[in-house]
């Protein structure tokens, strides 16, 4: 009976089309990030590009195929409500990544292009180092998810010789 049962869940899920989403195919062989300093999301993009796919990151723009520039990176907090007694209940975190893609002859691929992320928390004044904690592992998987929204918007970008 567990046999059968194994037998047909690998058949229905292969028949609704789920495949491992494997490498990224990017239209470029080499890429050089340029931040304006030291950057927790030009790193995880980069380390993103080499385990995932056949392009190199280059150290030198003149050797890099395209350049990915991040223009701006920022996370924001906003209080998004409060209770009778004027407490924050709830706050909003966002995180923003402005960039865009130009070739070596200075050719835009990308114009100046941003991805927004958004997360609603709630708080409490009796959790405040938990909440914290929760803040931070927020603001790290929205760096993960806009590292990946990128190299999504990277595979479909089309580079002319």
């Amino acid at each position: 009976m567990k046999c059968f049962v194994t037998i047909i869940g690998c058949l229905l899920l292969a028949s609704c089309g789920f495949h491992l989403r494997g490498q990224a195919a990017l239209p470029f062989e080499s890429i050089y990030v340029q931040s304006g300093g030291p950057s927790a999301f030009a790193n995880e993009f980069a380390r993103a590009v080499r385990a995932g796919s056949q392009t190199q990151v280059t150290d030198n723009p003149k050797a890099a195929r395209v350049t990915l520039q991040i223009i701006a990176e920022g996370r924001e907090r906003a209080i998004l409500s409060l209770s009778g007694s004027g407490r924050v209940r709830e706050i909003t975190l966002r995180y923003r990544v402005s960039y865009r893609l130009y070739d070596q002859k200075n050719r835009e691929h990308i114009a100046p292009s941003e991805i927004l992320l958004r997360r609603d928390l709630s708080y409490s004044d009796t959790d405040v180092i938990a909440k914290e904690q929760e803040e931070a592992l927020l603001f790290r998987d929205m760096q993960s998810d806009a590292v990946q929204q990128l190299v999504r918007r990277l595979q479909v970008t089309r580079i002319d010789s």
